[in-house]
């Protein structure tokens, strides 16, 4: 399951940076992680408890979205905070979880997320959306960055540290705690599901690269690279996890599942009946040891994305915008649903990152 890419290439120019907002505690730094094994460099956004002293700023506010407030390159709090990585959706980005970062670094985490290269915003392609042992590279790069290197080896508690994913990042999040998925099962799955909007891309013959749609071959997932595909990606300094509708739903194995041995939450937007079952993880929740799951009411795939501003659904329709990326539900607000799934994930990190505070 993945949100559209075409509105996202749209906002790659319309990132704001204003000076207008009032202060807000939370840091937030730009950073560079050059990942060793895949010898490139990750843009890479961190929030953090601060002193406020930075410039103010807002993270991810353009012409769709509500932007964040924080505090640009503001000095840290003094102390040691779990820390919780973040890995966004397919062909979003990370500055698309500011809204959930920000409530979680004021909560007294510290929060870093990239912008996964090959399925982020303006860079996204079929046949890199699979390649999960990438994303999940991703993140334990800038584990291995961020606790050997100053200023954050001294504001981490590396005995806590948790991942946060939403739709394909919660497939991330998933295989770090140590789940592993089939590639037979995920093929049956687009075989019995072909129009699900994950297969719906493998088959469109369309990518982005430097901002721009570009044509691509469809996407045969014969072609996946089996042994990577279906191998652990687990990651021991991860010690609890949160995902919210977690692609690859149907494809992980239950043996994997069964065998997570951190406190794991699953988390589906959507009503009883009314979640697509390329995210449907009611299954996972049960098999996981140390499991909860969490649906949303009146909810729905996009509602994890920001609050959107006045007029963008008849903006995004303009431009020829399908997807329901901005169309309130008439009994519930995008902001009411984001308060209940900050409740829940801060929550969750609260029991599992702080057990002793």
């Amino acid at each position: 399951m993945r949100p559209t890419l075409r509105f996202f290439a749209l906002l790659l120019a319309g990132i704001s940076n204003s000076s207008a907002l009032a202060a807000d505690p939370v840091g937030v730094r730009k950073i560079s992680v050059v990942s060793p094994e895949h010898d490139r460099a990750l843009a890479v956004t961190v929030w953090y408890p601060s002193k406020g002293d930075g410039e103010t700023t807002s993270i991810g506010d353009n012409r769709i979205f509500e932007g964040s407030p924080a505090s640009k390159n503001a000095s840290p709090e003094s102390g040691r905070f779990p820390l919780v990585l973040l890995s966004h959706g397919s062909g979003s980005r990370a500055e698309g979880m500011a809204w959930i970062a920000t409530r979680l670094a004021e909560a007294g985490f510290i929060v870093a997320g990239p912008n996964h290269p090959g399925t982020t915003s303006g860079d996204s392609t079929p046949a890199a959306t699979p390649k999960i042992w990438e994303r999940t590279q991703d993140l334990s790069d800038i584990i291995t960055a961020l606790t050997g290197e100053a200023p954050w080896k001294a504001a981490i508690d590396t005995e806590h540290i948790g991942v946060l994913g939403f739709s394909l990042g919660g497939s991330t999040a998933m295989e770090l705690a140590g789940a592993r998925a089939d590639l037979d099962a995920y093929k049956r799955y687009c075989d019995d599901y072909p129009a699900m909007m994950d297969c719906i891309w493998f088959r469109g013959g369309r990518g982005f690269a430097d901002g721009e749609q570009v044509a691509v071959k469809k996407f045969d997932l014969e072609s996946i690279d089996r042994a990577r595909f279906e191998r652990s990606n687990r990651d021991r300094r991860v010690t609890a996890a949160v995902m919210v509708d977690p692609g690859l739903a149907t494809a992980f194995t239950a043996g994997s599942v069964k065998a997570i041995d951190i406190p794991v939450t699953v988390v589906n937007l959507g009503s009883v009946g009314q979640i697509p079952v390329a995210v449907l993880s009611d299954v996972l929740g049960k098999q996981a040891p140390n499991a909860s799951y969490a649906q949303v009411n009146d909810a729905n795939h996009f509602s994890f994305l920001p609050v959107c501003k006045p007029g963008a659904a008849e903006f995004l329709k303009s431009v020829e915008e399908t997807d329901p990326i901005c169309d309130e539900n008439t009994s519930r607000s995008r902001a009411d649903i984001h308060r209940e799934l900050t409740g829940l994930i801060v929550s969750a990190f609260e029991r599992g990152l702080k057990p002793s505070r």
